[in-house]
């Protein structure tokens, strides 16, 4: 196929509103999750050197991170299958055999520390020789939230999606055949570097729209009229896409909400008297007739941004900070659809990388409905440290009716502190 095929292919996927370029890659809340995954990865090193890691995928630390990782939309639906345990397979054979569990987190522990391509490679090729049973380059979506310059993302429909595309027969399960992959789609983003990105998320988003079929690949021959054939479909996708438009639509909605419901927590905090942080990646979303970030502080005090976890910290949804000592008095998580686990993680970065600050509160906000899920989440082993935290859940409809009376009649977070409920008791 031509050059010049593949860059029509790539210009009208980018435009296309229900592509997963624009619901994926685009997604603002897809680069929070980098660092809460990351920090998953590190408890379940540190598990598995304990001892303690466990002999099931059902409730352990890789689990949550897993889960964490099937949230991001399309692109990683169905990404707990490979990890999770069969029994009569007795794949994949890192829950019963401690040596393979064990050869497992060295490599995790290799890739959470290394930054270097030969270092990752070598890293893969060391867990390869170990022909450890039913553990393939399914953990290349793991190793993708650690290096997402270096290491796409893997699943059936992007291997299709590259065979499709170059007339190749990568096969799946093997490590292999994933590098070879690798190779030919590191060719593929360089070629078209200007319209994809070094984060391969990019170019692989494009081979899971093409193996899931919504794109067909560009006729491998040059034969006119098969190309014509090729540029109708490629028009018939853009109509079609009309028709899903409702559930982007909801989606979008679900994004809008989560801005109103930081809007509410931004009024509320400077009506009490405290100075307020709107998460960074957030501050120039349109609110009302401005941008939330308006009358909210432009940069976090010192103090925190010296801390360990500062990325994560200006990535909390908002902070209510006392005026005179810049200190933290309050943070909240809002979880209208994404990953709860990610905020929980975030949190517990500042009061953990931060515990000078001494915050007061810690709030996860959610629809009334998500309630179960939030405290299902806050009670699984990776977060041990939560209980004596006095994380609270914050419900919308609690936030909702009494808001404005909060505002008018509050006085610092007793107000909030009355209608939050408590998570776990220390």
């Amino acid at each position: 196929m031509s050059t010049e095929s593949r860059q029509k292919l790539i210009a009208r996927w980018r435009e296309d509103a229900l592509g997963t370029y624009r619901t994926w890659f685009l997604w603002e809340e897809r680069l929070k999750n980098f660092r809460s995954i990351r920090r998953g990865l590190q408890i379940v090193v540190e598990e598995i050197g304990r001892g303690d890691f466990g002999t099931a995928y059902r409730g352990s630390s890789l689990e949550t991170v897993v889960h964490s990782i099937a949230e991001q939309r399309q692109m990683f639906k169905g990404a707990d299958h490979a990890w999770l345990w069969k029994p009569k397979l007795r794949v994949p054979d890192i829950y019963e055999s401690s040596e393979n569990q064990r050869a497992f987190g060295r490599f995790l522990d290799t890739c959470l520390c290394c930054q270097a391509e030969d270092q990752l490679l070598a890293a893969i090729r060391e867990l390869d020789a170990k022909s450890i049973k039913g553990l393939g380059p399914a953990a290349a979506n793991l190793l993708y939230f650690l290096h997402p310059t270096i290491v796409p993302p893997f699943n059936t429909a992007i291997v299709k999606g590259y065979n499709a595309l170059t007339g190749a027969k990568v096969k799946l399960g093997s490590w292999q055949e994933y590098l070879a992959m690798r190779q030919g789609l590191l060719r593929i983003n360089a070629e078209h570097r200007a319209l994809l990105s070094n984060d391969l998320g990019a170019v692989a988003a494009l081979l899971f729209d093409l193996g899931s079929g919504r794109y067909e690949a560009p006729p491998l021959d040059q034969d006119p009229a098969h190309e014509a054939s090729w540029l109708a479909d490629l028009n018939r996708v853009r109509e079609e896409g009309e028709k899903q438009r409702k559930q982007h639509q909801a989606e979008r909605e679900g994004d809008l909400t989560h801005t109103r419901i930081q809007g509410w927590l931004r009024d509320l905090g400077k009506a009490l008297g405290f100075s307020v942080w709107v998460a960074s990646n957030d501050r120039s979303r349109a609110y009302e007739d401005g941008k939330l970030g308006e009358g909210c502080l432009e940069a976090l005090p010192e103090a925190l941004m010296n801390t360990p976890g500062a990325d994560a910290i200006r990535l909390i949804d908002v902070l209510w900070l006392d005026k005179e000592s810049g200190r933290v008095v309050a943070a909240f998580e809002v979880e209208h659809t994404t990953s709860i686990y990610s905020g929980i993680v975030r949190l517990l970065d500042l009061a953990l990388g931060a515990p000078e600050q001494a915050v007061r509160g810690l709030y996860l906000v959610a629809p009334d409905a998500r309630e179960e899920d939030v405290r299902a989440q806050v009670s699984r082993p990776a977060f041990r440290g939560v209980a004596d935290k006095g994380m609270r859940f914050l419900p919308y409809s609690e936030l909702e009716n009494n808001r404005q009376h909060m505002a008018r009649f509050g006085e610092g977070l007793r107000a909030v502190e009355a209608v939050a409920r408590p998570l776990l008791q220390a």
